[in-house]
């Protein structure tokens, strides 16, 4: 039997975990039903100043599929999502889910090219959008299948209007199109005709963030979206009483599960402010008493930068978790010395709809000696993770090979694309593309991306590695690591670097930073400073777009 096989992680959860979870609901409909029969009356959604009740979110979500599919809207069509972090997404989520749809996930920073590779791609019939965003998709609607447009406003379900957020925002009515406050009101009242949803029914097409190539629709099933939500509750400890923040962006897996499903699942509110901004969320923390929240390492940056910020404004966060992209040691430490709370990891896929992995609640990741990596923690409830070498043989620990994941948790495959599910999904489990090891303890490491291994002069460098090690210098705020081209090493290792606000450093101060602390062929040749590192929404680096600069 193969060491991964005995599952030497169990040893690490906390005391009274189980080692398998059951699936307590077969669908998202029925979750939502049982939770709005046992919290009617609790905040399901906190808006700025606005509150929805479960009662009331159950009412909305009703009333709205009743009105799809009034409009033509049938089941087993697809509904795109095109909103940012509004309740009306909550809402039309599971109005989608009662008549039977698919949700299909949008980037809300998407523009026209990239909308309308997922509309086409998805067969989208109807679209949710904000009125604000709406210009971009009517320029491309003639050339999908989209022949329901509903439209909302972020200026709904609160009165503060808060500059720093709202600020700009005014009401515009688009024609041809259906106000989704309007079909709430004419259809209140309504339930839509019992659809018959079975686990392994797709819940949403979530699209991968594209950093390595076009991205591509995981379907995620009603089974997957009801297991990672109990997971949520059982690893992080979470229950009615708490408060969870949304900081991660609802279209993303980790805010899909990580914030909505977990909170319609506990019967707890879900704190919303529209989109991410550092001093906003500080106070919202402090008014809401939040309790629990999981985001990138952009967040948690932003938070400690963010003026204002003091050690009594996360108080009440006591539940942290990151996820989407590798979290530094040295960010671990600053934060916690900043607002006294640590930062669990978290580490999951699109396609293992949010965690495979994760830092039992009350544990801390360990950091391996050697590489200095902060561990992404232990596989999560009924899940077996294997490090393969490149002949899918499994590797013993402490030997670097590529991460392949096997759980309820793992989607089904990718939309229309049955020869790329087949490459990725041999058998229901994941090569996911991410190189890392098990210690002996059965704590996990990533390395890297596959892809973004620089070879120098024959040795094989991580772009992760020198990462954390510039994350060491007191003045870098953010760093981006590739491979450059190079005539006499082939290739060698570039850095970018966006440095903190008022900190000063120049490239040959960073080079002779890391040249001390690192092997010859490791540290960084050349330096170059930007204001921001361009990531996907997730937190994840764009190196794609850093190897395209001129």
């Amino acid at each position: 039997m193969s060491v991964y096989d005995s599952k030497p992680w169990l040893a690490r959860y906390d005391d009274g975990q189980p080692a398998s979870l059951t699936p307590e609901f077969p669908d998202m409909v029925s979750l939502l039903r049982a939770t709005v029969a046992a919290h009617p009356d609790a905040d399901a959604i906190r808006y700025f100043d606005g509150r929805i009740s479960y009662a009331e979110l159950d009412a909305r979500s009703d009333a709205l599929a009743v009105g799809l599919l009034d409009a033509g809207f049938a089941p087993g069509e697809r509904a795109a999502l095109f909103v940012q972090n509004d309740p009306q997404y909550v809402v039309a989520l599971i109005a989608v889910w009662k008549a039977g749809g698919i949700a299909v996930n949008v980037n809300p920073m998407n523009r026209e090219r990239e909308l309308t590779l997922l509309l086409t791609d998805s067969g989208a019939a109807a679209l949710v959008t904000l009125e604000s965003m709406y210009s971009v998709a009517a320029a491309v609607l003639a050339e999908t299948d989209v022949r329901i447009v509903v439209t909302t406003s972020e200026l709904e379900d609160q009165t503060r209007n808060d500059p720093r957020i709202l600020g700009g925002v005014s009401r515009v009515a688009h024609e041809g199109t259906l106000d989704l406050a309007e079909l709430v009101a004419r259809f209140r009242g309504r339930r839509p005709p019992a659809v018959d949803l079975a686990p392994e029914d797709t819940a949403v097409l979530t699209y991968t963030s594209g950093t390595t190539g076009p991205p591509k629709g995981a379907m995620n099933t009603h089974a997957n979206l009801v297991f990672n939500s109990q997971t949520y509750r059982q690893l992080c400890e979470l229950g009615p009483d708490d408060v969870i923040l949304g900081v991660a962006p609802l279209f993303h897996i980790t805010g899909l599960i990580g914030h909505v499903t977990a909170a319609l699942l506990l019967g707890c509110p879900l704190v919303l402010f529209h989109r991410f901004d550092p001093a906003v969320a500080l106070e919202v923390i402090e008014q809401e008493r939040a309790t629990f929240t999981v985001g990138s390492i952009t967040v948690f940056i932003a938070l400690m930068n963010a003026p204002g910020a003091r050690r009594e404004s996360l108080s009440s966060l006591t539940k942290i978790w990151s996820g989407g992209a590798p979290i530094p040691p040295s960010t671990v430490k600053a934060f916690e010395s900043t607002f006294g709370q640590y930062i669990h990891n978290i580490y999951g896929l699109t396609e293992t709809t949010s965690p495979s992995h994760g830092v039992p609640a009350h544990a801390q990741a360990p950091v391996d000696e050697a590489s200095g990596a902060l561990s992404v923690g232990v596989p999560v409830y009924d899940t077996v993770v294997r490090i393969v070498g490149e002949d899918g043989e499994d590797l013993p620990p402490g030997e670097v090979g590529e991460i392949v994941t096997t759980g309820p948790q793992v989607v089904k495959g990718y939309w229309n694309k049955p020869e790329e599910t087949a490459k990725a999904l041999p058998g229901r489990s994941l090569h996911t593309g991410d190189v890392g090891y098990m210690d002996s303890d059965g704590w996990f490491y990533i390395v890297d991306r596959k892809k973004d291994q620089i070879n120098v002069s024959g040795y094989k460098v991580w772009p992760r590695e020198v990462e954390d090690m510039l994350y060491e210098h007191p003045a870098v705020r953010e760093a981006a690591v590739i491979g450059v081209p190079d005539d006499y090493r082939g290739e060698t290792v570039k850095a970018f670097v966006s440095l903190r606000p008022g900190a000063s450093a120049t490239a040959a101060e960073l080079i002779a930073f890391t040249r001390e602390r690192m092997a010859a062929y490791k540290y960084p040749r050349q330096v170059e400073f930007l204001d921001e590192i361009p990531k996907t929404v997730s937190g994840k680096l764009l190196r794609r777009e850093l190897r395209d600069r001129p």
